[in-house]
């Protein structure tokens, strides 16, 4: 009697660290250097990358550029600040690739919006709005202080964003406040299609007890949600 012989194909472990490469430690980086080139040449390096209204449907490039560009050391502080204190816990929710295209997303669409209302703007914060956003839909309880010493829900934090925001259209002091809101909208629209997602996926994959190849790799490709 012969016996059977069964090849099992071996199985390849990737270390955690292929598997999760963040994409906020570059992203600072860029903004860090693109400010250093502010600095080295000036008002030149800034107006030729930065959101001219009139301009940006003939150099659509700018609505990329302007988001890595600053006013001041201090506008970069802030922003930089809110991402790598906020973003880690975003992405390691929703996985980096969805996070670098919210944070890209975020921040052209608030330009595209912004050239409407404003002659020239520059900034990462309607990126990081959009992030914030997301985060307000997938993360509401998470803790924080608001102002650096108020302690209160991220939930609660986001609507008094909106609040000053909306508040700064009608009292304008040099802030794309316009720009903020479209950014914290897309995150939150992008939030609430995640957290549909989420529901749709517990929904189909909850009561099962045995999952096959298809199922496996719907988990591993959806499971940051």
């Amino acid at each position: 009697m012969k016996r059977s012989i069964i090849k099992v194909k071996p199985i390849k472990l990737q270390p955690a660290w292929s598997r999760f490469r963040s994409v906020i430690l570059p992203i600072a980086i860029l903004n860090g250097i693109m400010f250093f080139f502010q600095a080295i040449f000036g008002n030149g390096f800034t107006e030729a990358f930065l959101l001219n209204g009139p301009e940006v449907w003939a150099r659509p490039w700018i609505l990329v550029t302007s988001m890595f560009l600053h006013a001041n050391l201090t506008h970069l502080f802030f922003n930089m600040y809110a991402l790598i204190v906020f973003g880690p816990f975003l992405e390691s929710k929703i996985g980096p690739k969805r996070f670098f295209w919210l944070y890209m997303g975020s921040g052209i669409i608030a330009g595209v919006l912004a050239s409407f209302f404003y002659p020239k703007a520059l900034g990462a914060s309607g990126a990081i709005m959009g992030m914030l956003g997301a985060m307000i839909i997938l993360l509401p309880n998470l803790r924080l202080l608001f102002l650096f010493f108020i302690p209160m829900s991220l939930r609660t934090a986001g609507i008094i964003w909106a609040f000053l925001d909306t508040v700064g259209i009608f009292f304008p002091m040099g802030i794309g406040n316009i720009a903020h809101l479209a950014g914290m909208g897309v995150g939150l629209l992008y939030g609430l299609y995640l957290k549909d997602k989420r529901k749709q996926y517990n929904k189909t994959y909850g009561a099962k007890k045995h999952f096959d190849d298809l199922d496996i790799d719907a988990f591993l490709r959806d499971g940051k949600i």
